[in-house]
């Protein structure tokens, strides 16, 4: 079990390292305004669907969620939990990129984030600068508004020049998928063109440092951009 502390509330909720894996997929499902379905959660889990509907009744018990006839929801208590996870997550990422490839930042933060106490959260944050997205370019807690101008890659038209901002936390979840991302410098800070839109067969090709690189819409919409 691993006690998480709200830094605002100083509230100290008892979780175990299962139940903050799952806060941290809702919380994004949610903040998204994505329906949290537990078929869904179970693909990004890698468990079975009734693995996620004994654990689901757990959280409705503890209060983290409420699951009803207007969907499955965080409960208060549950968006304080999972917003703590989020940030220190995001935090060990920072805290690892001069270390690990971009693309195992998010798998290797994955381990620590369960480990890390308050005290250490609240020093990381100012030593990193209180930065307001991640690696990845996702918004850390009560950051959104960093993010808010960006648009999905999809949007844009062939032409179209912009600079990738953002890979969304549920692509980083693919980790083969950041790695191919990472060695084709699709990643944060590189700017693009749109070379090709392709609607026949889903794809879109863009041009980085004069390399095209061709991504399915289904990856494409992950893939956020600030235009220019």
């Amino acid at each position: 079990m691993t006690n998480v502390t709200n830094l605002e509330t100083n509230e100290t909720i008892e979780i175990s390292e299962t139940i903050q894996d799952y806060l941290s997929l809702i919380y994004v499902m949610e903040r998204d305004g994505e329906p949290v379905i537990g078929s869904r959660l179970a693909e990004l889990l890698g468990v079975k669907p009734p693995t996620v509907t004994a654990t689901l009744k757990r959280m409705v018990r503890d209060d983290l969620i409420t699951m009803d006839e207007n969907g499955t929801h965080l409960t208060d208590q549950g968006w304080a939990a999972s917003k703590v996870v989020m940030r220190r997550h995001m935090l060990m990422e920072w805290m690892m990129q001069k270390t690990l490839p971009w693309s195992k930042l998010h798998s290797e933060a994955h381990h620590l984030e369960h480990a890390i106490s308050a005290m250490a959260e609240s020093a990381l944050m100012e030593q990193l600068g209180r930065p307001q997205t991640c690696p990845h370019g996702n918004p850390l807690p009560g950051c959104e508004s960093a993010v808010e101008n960006w648009v999905p890659l999809l949007d844009l038209a062939v032409g179209e020049i912009a600079t990738i901002r953002r890979i969304h936390e549920l692509a980083e979840e693919n980790t083969d998928l950041l790695g191919y991302l990472e060695k084709n410098l699709v990643i944060p800070g590189v700017q693009m063109e749109v070379m090709e839109i392709l609607p026949f067969n889903q794809t879109v090709t863009i041009s980085v440092g004069e390399k095209p690189v061709t991504l399915g819409n289904a990856v494409a919409k992950y893939i956020f951009v600030e235009q220019i």
